[in-house]
């Protein structure tokens, strides 16, 4: 007999796919987690060109030469440096959400005495807590995204992390001129304080530690997990394209834009400035690219290679040609920028081969050769063009080399790189 019942029971509503749903609801909770682990890397991006900005005023209100200035930038960089060894270190035995408020502590104290600042010590002081405070930031945003995330999104959520945090550096140019214009530095630096306590108060409440994993057999030294790491042959090819792909971006970007443009181009100080906070924008922006086109190409090595690839194409055009037209070098430094931020790609790719016991550690020591190559990048560059200044090289002849020779080095990185096994979709067994 028919009835409504049994057509209910018969045909009853579609439930939703409670697996889609579980999905939905694991993207809502993450979503804050991400703009969490953002907020901090953003501002240590800031923090770290924007020196420069004030450097007028602490010269003035602090009794500080080119010399004295020149000693709060490298203590800023010295500190963010040393600090990652103990960062490498404690990520995956103490956790980020710990590491990361410790670190933004020394953040919020540094800023404030940076305020208040009377002498030069004061200045050098609050420059060393800035640079240790902010150093964290990075790698434990990784680190999370490589513990909380699906392996396959990693390499899009942390080109987006470096992306969008890169676009603290321009902030740190006009933004924060005019601020300082309007309300002073020291208001502005304690200002800055009042946002970064604000990022601190955000990790307390939103981040969590993701569950510690142990090595098999038990816990592990930090040196008996280094050798693991190093022991990975899968890391092997990847790690000479880490210590140059972001080195010949950064010797440009931090050293050669202003004074390759003035003295070939002929550039006025105004231009080289927005011509410099272009190419800090190609480099933001170009990181927020790679992660669409990681998904389109669906492997984290070709990703990284066609990259490096148009880039390495930039500067040997650049190095060979840049000299004879204006709008051919700006579109060339920004292409280079754009296309060089492949960072995030590179260590999604070397991120596959690390087992998660050792993540915070092998992550962080990427880093370690993505910043160490930047640094011998910028001296051996230095080294060069004082040479060629002393022998009386032409400047378009001086630039041209050193752009050529940057092509060839990151050719050369490429070609070993593309030896590498492509990665896995998941971290090795834990």
């Amino acid at each position: 007999m028919w009835n409504r019942r049994s057509v209910v029971q018969v045909h009853p509503p579609v439930p939703p796919c409670e697996e889609h749903a579980d999905h939905l609801t694991a993207k809502r909770k993450s979503a804050p987690v991400f703009f969490t682990l953002l907020f901090p890397y953003f501002l240590g991006n800031f923090y770290r060109p924007f020196l420069a900005v004030v450097a007028g005023d602490l010269s003035r209100d602090l009794g500080l030469d080119s010399a004295g200035l020149a000693s709060l930038q490298a203590t800023f960089l010295l500190a963010f440096a040393l600090t990652q060894v103990p960062v490498a270190l404690s990520l995956d035995r103490f956790g980020p959400r710990r590491i990361l408020i410790l670190g933004l502590c020394a953040a919020v104290a540094g800023s404030v005495l940076l305020s208040a600042a009377g002498q030069p010590w004061h200045a050098l002081t609050a420059m060393a807590l800035l640079g240790a405070g902010f150093s964290p930031v990075m790698m434990a945003g990784f680190y999370v995204i490589g513990r909380v995330y699906a392996p396959e999104r990693f390499a899009t959520l942390s080109s987006l992390l470096f992306g969008l945090g890169t676009l603290g550096d321009p902030v740190s140019g006009a933004p924060l001129a005019l601020a300082v214009g309007v309300f002073g530095w020291r208001v502005t630096m304690l200002g800055m304080a009042g946002i970064t306590v604000l990022s601190l108060v955000l990790i307390a409440i939103v981040l969590r530690d993701p569950p510690r994993v142990e090595a098999p057999g038990g816990k592990i030294s930090a040196l008996a997990a280094t050798r693991q790491i190093f022991a990975i042959r899968a890391l092997w090819p990847i790690i000479p394209l880490a210590f140059v792909s972001y080195a010949v971006v950064a010797a440009v970007r931090g050293l050669w834009i202003a004074p390759y443009l003035a003295q070939v181009h002929h550039f006025g100080p105004y231009a080289v400035g927005l011509s410099a906070t272009a190419m800090g924008l190609a480099l933001a922006l170009g990181g927020i690219f790679y992660a669409p086109m990681n998904r389109y190409l669906g492997d984290a090595k070709i990703t990284v290679a066609a990259g490096i690839a148009v880039t390495v194409v930039a500067w040997l055009v650049l190095g060979q040609f840049g000299a004879g037209s204006d709008g051919l070098a700006l579109g060339l430094l920004f292409v280079a920028a754009g296309f060089g931020a492949s960072f995030a790609i590179l260590l999604a790719h070397s991120r596959a081969f690390l087992p998660t016991h050792v993540l915070g550690q092998g992550v962080t020591m990427m880093n370690l050769l993505f910043f160490g190559g930047a640094g011998l990048g910028q001296w051996l560059s230095g080294r060069y063009v004082k040479a060629a200044e002393i022998a009386a090289v032409a400047p378009d002849l001086l630039y041209g080399r050193l752009f050529t020779a940057f092509g060839v080095v990151l050719a050369v990185a490429l070609g070993i790189y593309l030896l590498s096994p492509r990665e896995r979709s998941a971290s090795p067994a834990q």
